[in-house]
């Protein structure tokens, strides 16, 4: 942080762009789109100290170079996006996902997909469970990020996922 602030005192400007659908989850917790070159900056200004993708696909060299010159440590759990109604989600990757989430020593923490709005949606909606909200409000907020392209089977998947035996 003190190197942005040395370079706004020497008169660069410099661009803060969030990604798209970024957000405040819980404290030190974070939510968003995938992350592009243009929103580094943002990033660095938070402090990550990790990275939960939630894509199958490999992270790209631009944002690899980015997480290793700033210390962040990734956590890829490869969740396929899916547009099918049947398909299912896999219960045991938001569980061990969640875990990452929840152990604070992974904090500050982003949590990010492609777009930010059915797997990232899905993870928070699992850790808003933990975190006792009610069922309509776990779904209000995915509709908020999701939108007109919210899933039956995101929806389905949320109201069925079981915190009880969730150990943490």
């Amino acid at each position: 942080m003190r190197e942005i602030v040395e370079r706004e005192m020497e008169g660069v400007e410099i661009s803060l762009r969030p990604p798209v659908n970024f957000s405040m989850v819980d404290h030190g917790v974070f939510r968003s789109s995938f992350p592009d070159i243009t929103n580094f900056s943002f990033l660095q200004i938070l402090g990550l100290r990790s990275i939960l993708y939630l894509c199958p696909e490999p992270y790209p060299e631009a944002n690899q170079a980015f997480l290793e010159s700033h210390g962040i440590k990734l956590f890829q759990f490869g969740i396929e996006g899916h547009k099918e109604p049947f398909e299912t989600i896999p219960e045991e990757t938001v569980r061990k996902a969640l875990k990452v989430v929840v152990d604070v020593s992974n904090r500050p923490l982003l949590i990010h997909c492609k777009r930010g709005k059915h797997r990232t949606g899905c993870v928070v909606g699992c850790l808003r469970k933990l975190q006792r909200w009610s069922l309509d409000s776990v779904l209000d907020e995915y509709l908020r990020f999701a939108a007109a392209k919210a899933r039956a089977s995101d929806i389905q998947f949320m109201k069925l996922f079981d915190v009880s035996s969730f150990k943490h």
